[in-house]
């Protein structure tokens, strides 16, 4: 992407076209992404979608400290038989938390990239959309070093987001 933006420019150079011909911009996405409405609302799916495991291994891990607790209270006055079967029920329940705690962040990894997918897709629409009704030759994101605040379309292409809710 880099080298095609460079290419571009250094071909604007040697045509002979001079800065005035050129409507350039810049987007700071990153900005965008951070106050993008449709970010706000992605959140609260994914919270509502991962609340009731969430709370789920929260339990378990609550009910695994109480066998603890009680294996490490009990231990001298409980039969051997008993507190190997207790130390098994704690060892197996732990192994299940690991489990499910893993596929939980693998899950929502998996739809939180999925909604940052499509909100990026967004973005890149309503900056082609602004691109085009505002008759820009070029806008550039990434890999800015610098930016007047002249050319800086961000807050417009924030706008133009708002619109595509």
């Amino acid at each position: 992407m880099k080298n095609r933006i460079s290419l571009f420019l250094m071909l604007m150079l040697v045509a002979g076209v001079s800065q005035a011909d050129l409507k350039i911009g810049f987007v700071n996405v990153a900005k965008v992404l951070e106050k993008a409405p449709q970010a706000a609302k992605a959140k609260s799916r994914l919270e509502t979608e991962f609340k009731p495991r969430d709370t789920a291994l929260v339990s378990q891990q609550k009910e695994i400290k109480s066998l603890e607790d009680r294996l490490s209270r009990d231990a001298a006055v409980m039969g051997e038989e008993e507190r190997r079967r207790l130390e098994k029920d704690i060892v197996d329940k732990k192994r299940d938390a690991m489990r499910a705690q893993q596929e939980f962040s693998e899950d929502f990894n998996m739809r939180r990239n999925e909604e940052l997918g499509n909100l990026q897709k967004r973005i890149v629409e309503a900056v082609r959309a602004l691109a085009k009704e505002e008759s820009f030759d070029l806008l550039l994101t990434d890999g800015v070093i610098y930016a007047n605040d002249d050319i800086d379309v961000t807050s417009r292409v924030q706008q133009k987001l708002e619109t595509f809710q």
